[in-house]
């Protein structure tokens, strides 16, 4: 194949994952907004649902958001009683994002549906072709530089 082609081999194969992207994010996204949540909100509630309390200056890299972004999410969702802010015994200098129980409740309401919504989005591919596809998009990502 010569090198023109496969530019535009790439390139097509950058435009149907980013549709596919946008698509199953809209249709997941869906479910999180009829709980009065955006899809960051969520995943910093997943997160600290899953992993436990998490130091706020690490949920950014974690939920690949912004860190500016994460004392606004926190604020809002602290203000909604679903968490609260801990502050660590060992160094003062940081703080923990906490789940509260209404926030743990929540969470537990919305996951199901929300896992449920990702398998039958994903219940296309055969389980082989779910791991080809998990290697290969991680083959992508880990030979991304830092910078271009």
């Amino acid at each position: 194949m010569n090198e023109d082609k496969k530019i535009e081999q790439s390139l097509k194969l950058f435009i149907v994952l980013s549709r596919a992207h946008r698509a199953i994010n809209d249709e997941v996204n869906q479910n999180i907004i009829n709980f009065e949540l955006n899809p960051t909100d969520f995943a910093v509630l997943e997160l600290l649902y899953h992993k436990g309390d998490q130091p706020l200056q690490h949920i950014g890299s974690k939920i690949l958001l912004a860190s500016g972004s994460i004392t606004y999410v926190v604020d809002k969702l602290e203000k909604k009683g679903l968490l609260e802010r801990k502050a660590c015994q060992e160094d003062r200098r940081v703080t923990f994002a906490h789940i509260t129980e209404q926030g743990r409740k929540l969470i537990e309401e919305i996951f199901p549906p929300h896992q449920h919504a990702i398998h039958q989005i994903m219940e296309i591919l055969t389980e082989d072709e779910k791991e080809s596809a998990i290697e290969l998009l991680k083959k992508i990502g880990k030979n991304i530089p830092a910078k271009l």
